[in-house]
């Protein structure tokens, strides 16, 4: 078939590369957007959006067995597993539809298949019934592939028993026995909802200390949450292999100079993902991969084949969904030819742990490596009377400013809703504010994001609710 002639190919429509669609389109390019699966990608479909969903499912049952504390008494509470699956799996339908809905609306035109470069500006697509079609781009390709999930030796998935958080959101049952591979923010994240609906739950990690990325005080809290409702945590441990018998599987784990054999309904792998760069015919073109098979870019998004841009994970870390649509927008704007670069100073992340952990800008232990001379702002939750009216006491929010200039560096926050608590850093350190930018503003009584407020001052010395530091 002849040549489909479009300004704007997007590969993949995940949170990066609809986004980069729409935007393209809505800047009067004509554009296509070519998806080998399921429209919203991975965050959409098994990541963010049902993982939260069971998150805050998890979240509500729990609350709901401890509402005595608050004089509110409750019957037996039990957990409908098809029930909540189907609820949560109405919520991805409705999101991945508004996917398809929006792309229509802004006239970005979808093909569903798997694509290939044949050229730097020409790809031909395999429809998902098996025909093929050659579609050429007059200004520019982006590549939004995504991630997928690593794969280690010894424990082969069967999506049954051992699993990935693909099959983990999905799960028909809860499991008596779950063995988190992977202390990172995937295992935790999901392991900790089924801590909260009756699991046991065990987390064999590799490096010293869970959420390795993190601050140690930061993670401790969540720690002991988990710790406390019985979970167990192996750090400095080797998993070395996995034998699966019916619906059981046994986990041998290298832990302090000994093996241990552990029994579990299901093994979660969960130990990061790797670039879906494979496949693509990148090679072919000239387009230069890193050692990990990341996409190569400027901070224009172009590789070193004009024409040719990439996104999101497929470029490199964070994987995170915010980023990618940032970049898919911005993106899109320079194929239009608008002067747009990625030039944000800050990329906020948020890990949905109980009690969640949020963070904008350096680390304690980052600005420490740097070797600036920093001053440190602390303000818990304890002491907050929003907190102890919602009975989620523990955590803190933590700034780090620069002790000369009183600059703001970071702010950690590990709590009741730290991941909408820390738009605010975000947004301060992305202005240059300083300390007394944040300090000054009057923040509204009582509130959690006067924690915020707070913290600034006590690094400031400033704080009249906790004691100041010499």
């Amino acid at each position: 078939m002849a040549n489909e002639s479009y300004d704007l190919i997007v590969i993949g429509a995940g949170p990066g590369g609809y986004p980069a669609a729409i935007r393209g389109s809505q800047l009067g390019l004509k554009t296509l957007c070519v998806e080998k699966e399921y429209l919203g990608g991975v965050c959409l479909n098994w990541g963010c959006i049902p993982s939260k969903a069971l998150i805050a499912a998890a979240s509500t049952y729990e609350r709901i067995k401890h509402a005595g504390t608050m004089g509110i008494k409750t019957g037996d509470v039990s957990i409908d597993v098809a029930a909540l699956q189907a609820w949560k799996d109405g919520i991805v339908k409705k999101q991945t539809g508004g996917v398809g809905s929006l792309l229509k609306s802004n006239k970005a035109d979808t093909v569903m298949g798997s694509a290939t470069f044949k050229s730097k500006n020409t790809i031909e697509v395999v429809k998902s019934d098996g025909s093929r079609q050659t579609y050429e781009a007059k200004k520019g390709i982006i590549v939004a592939t995504g991630a997928a999930t690593i794969q280690i030796p010894g424990f082969a998935v069967d999506g049954k028993v051992v699993i990935t958080a693909r099959e983990a959101v999905s799960l028909k049952e809860v499991p008596k026995t779950l063995v988190l591979i992977g202390g990172g923010v995937i295992g935790l994240e999901l392991g900790m909802v089924y801590q909260k609906l009756g699991s046991k739950v065990i987390v064999v990690e590799m490096l010293d200390q869970l959420l390795p990325t993190e601050d140690a005080d930061v993670v401790r809290v969540v720690e002991r949450r988990f710790t406390s409702r019985g979970g167990e945590v192996l750090t400095k441990a080797k998993a070395k292999s996995c034998t699966v018998k019916g619906a059981k599987a046994t986990v041998v784990v290298e832990h302090e100079g000994k093996e241990r054999s552990i029994e579990a309904d299901n093994v979660l792998v969960a130990v990061g993902f790797r670039p879906n760069s494979k496949g693509l015919g990148l090679e072919e073109v000239g387009v230069k991969l890193d050692e990990r098979g990341h996409i190569v870019t400027d901070d224009k998004l172009q590789t070193n084949v004009p024409g040719i841009y990439a996104i999101g994970d497929v470029s490199g870390a964070p994987y995170l969904a915010h980023k990618a649509t940032k970049e898919g927008e911005t993106a899109a704007e320079i194929i239009a030819g608008h002067k747009s670069l990625r030039d944000w100073r800050v990329m906020p992340a948020a890990i949905f742990t109980d009690p969640e952990i949020a963070t904008a800008g350096l680390r304690e232990k980052e600005a420490k490596a740097l070797g600036k001379p920093i001053k440190i702002g602390k303000f818990p939750f304890s002491v907050s009377g929003r907190a102890q009216a919602v009975g989620e006491t523990e955590g803190f929010v933590k700034t780090i400013i620069d002790a000369e200039t009183k600059a703001v560096l970071g702010v950690a926050i590990v709590g009741p809703e730290a991941s909408d608590l820390i738009s605010e850093a975000a947004v301060a350190i992305e202005m240059c504010a300083y300390a007394e930018d944040v300090a000054l503003t009057i923040h509204p009584h009582p509130t959690l994001g006067e924690s915020v407020m707070e913290s600034f001052k006590h690094a400031l010395g400033e704080a009249v609710h906790i004691m100041n530091k010499n």
